[in-house]
């Protein structure tokens, strides 16, 4: 089965230009059979879809719900929780890394690094907290190892990551243009309904095939040599966005899903930030 698990639609990101309708008519054309809608922190892609199309058209695709999630301290990370489960705290971005790894762990989810070498700040292996414990990959149920807007070294040293920690390996387009969809997938050895048969297959750890082309015309790559200002403007846009959202967070995280930062890696970075 051929899924594209890393998609953006316009119903749920703002940047995105793609509505889901033609994100999947697109798809098909290129003989994907599945993805997975991944809009950074939220859900109302997803919802679009249930609402409006979901039972009355493209009934032959298979439509699976995910999250793009900006943790506070470690980047993009790829959320896919089971059938059914709704977790408002997901929409409200900031959590640390291993407290987003707790609750999706304690709620039956999967989790793992977007593009993990890719730009700093977005990208896992390129923020502080990697730096400081790399081994927290253990804790990680995959890698997404290629990603059609990384460069090829990108993509390299995510596989490598992948392979020295044992993780499955996932691919997506990360598409936010009709003419980036489907440029990388996933395929899956046996097909998929939902999101529990997914959550399944990775916690078995059987190996998904990955690949697809490059897609050079993105924001990043048109920035050139000033790239760095993409960079930096996401990481006061995060910060900003973590600090607004700090009290509904607290709030959710009572409500959901009491989490408590449980992992000693989180303990040890804890008590290393307040030495500082």
């Amino acid at each position: 089965m051929k899924i594209d698990m890393h998609c953006h639609v316009k119903e749920g990101s703002l940047d995105s230009k793609v509505g889901v309708e033609e994100y999947i008519t697109l798809l098909k054309e290129k003989g994907f059979q599945g993805m997975v809608i991944t809009d950074h922190n939220t859900y109302k892609g997803y919802r679009y879809w249930k609402d409006h199309i979901k039972g009355k058209s493209h009934t032959d695709f298979v439509v699976l719900k995910g999250i793009e999630y900006d943790t506070r301290d470690a980047g993009h990370i790829l959320v896919i929780m089971p059938e059914g489960v709704k977790m408002r705290l997901l929409e409200l971005r900031g959590m640390t890394v291993s407290v987003l790894i707790d609750f999706v762990h304690r709620n039956g989810g999967v989790l793992g690094p977007a593009h993990p070498c890719g730009e700093k700040y977005l990208s896992f292996a390129n923020t502080k907290r990697y730096r400081m414990f790399p081994d927290l990959l253990n804790r990680f149920d995959f890698v997404e190892a290629y990603n059609c807007c990384e460069s090829e070294e990108s993509n390299a040293q995510a596989l490598s990551l992948a392979k020295k920690y044992d993780k499955v390996t996932v691919g997506g387009s990360d598409a936010h243009k009709p003419e980036c969809v489907g440029m990388a997938y996933t395929i899956l050895p046996e097909p998929v309904t939902c999101e529990t048969e997914l959550i399944s297959m990775i916690h078995k750890k059987i190996a998904f095939q990955t690949g697809g082309g490059y897609y050079t015309k993105t924001t990043k790559e048109k920035m050139g040599r000033v790239k760095m200002i993409f960079a930096y403007s996401f990481w006061f846009y995060n910060k900003g966005g973590e600090l607004l959202r700090r009290h509904g967070r607290k709030t959710k995280m009572r409500q959901e899903n009491p989490v408590d930062p449980i992992d000693p890696i989180e303990l040890e970075y804890m008590e290393a930030q307040h030495e500082r």
